[in-house]
């Protein structure tokens, strides 16, 4: 029991210490990444699917490399796993008010009200499926991101802060992320409820790790000053500093 309260209180410390803005967009991130997701993207090649969703979720992992640099891998997954509770809260939500009878202002058109509407009402109320297979996708994928970021960390011994080092612990990282979230997902869901070969959910899988990750490669650079930022002004001190008492007392 002592040791529950005594992680309740240090995760209470991390949400302190996490600075709002970074933890309004990664929660806005993975929410926006999994209402995208009922959108597939129309390509010309029939071995390769992806859905819309690729064209957020990188802004995921960019903030999980960034905590993770900063509050260390498990802090980072928990931020990780709490963000998939509120995500699962607001998809609660939305599945409510799909639930409400009523129309949706884009479902005003002659002869096609019924079909339109109830179209809405099932992309954003979601189906169970899709969401928590990529609640069990992304929390995977957060494990392997964020404790890969560290360990890749713990080679740079001479300069760990420096740029460099921030691009190989990011860039590894993410790829590796990001292709087991693809997966994991494809696997469960796209495979069997959506009919994706095989071949599909591998190509889609390598694909989007590739998009994603050079999607992130361009704000490589915003992140590392973040982080650099965060060091020089001490964001999170307390918390680290808690961790490292508790690491001695044990």
């Amino acid at each position: 029991m002592q040791k529950i309260k005594k992680e309740y209180d240090e995760f209470c410390l991390l949400l302190k210490s996490v600075p709002s803005v970074i933890l309004i967009f990664f929660i806005m991130s993975v929410f926006s990444m999994n209402l995208l997701a009922n959108k597939s993207i129309s390509l010309p090649f029939d071995w390769l699917a992806l859905d819309c969703g690729i064209i957020v979720s990188w802004f995921a992992f960019l903030s999980m490399d960034i905590i993770t640099n900063r509050f260390g891998p498990k802090g980072a997954t928990q931020i990780s796993i709490f963000t998939s509770v509120i995500n699962l809260v607001f998809c609660m939500v939305f599945f409510v008010g799909s639930r409400i009878p009523g129309v949706w202002g884009e479902s005003y058109v002659p002869g096609s009200e019924d079909v339109l509407n109830n179209a809405l009402n099932n992309t954003f109320g979601g189906t169970w499926y899709v969401l928590f297979g990529s609640t069990f996708a992304f929390i995977v994928a957060s494990f392997v991101n964020n404790f890969l970021n560290y360990s890749i960390g713990k080679i740079f011994r001479k300069n760990p802060d420096g740029f460099g080092a921030y691009i190989a612990r990011s860039y590894f990282s993410t790829a590796a992320g990001q292709f087991v979230d693809n997966l994991t997902f494809a696997l469960t869901v796209s495979h069997f409820f959506f009919g994706w070969t095989l071949l599909q959910c591998v190509s889609c899988a390598f694909t989007g790790m590739i998009v994603e990750l050079l999607c992130e490669a361009v704000f490589s650079l915003f992140g590392y000053k973040i982080c650099e930022r965060w060091r020089k002004e001490g964001i999170g001190k307390i918390y680290l500093d808690y961790r490292t008492k508790q690491k001695e007392a044990a």
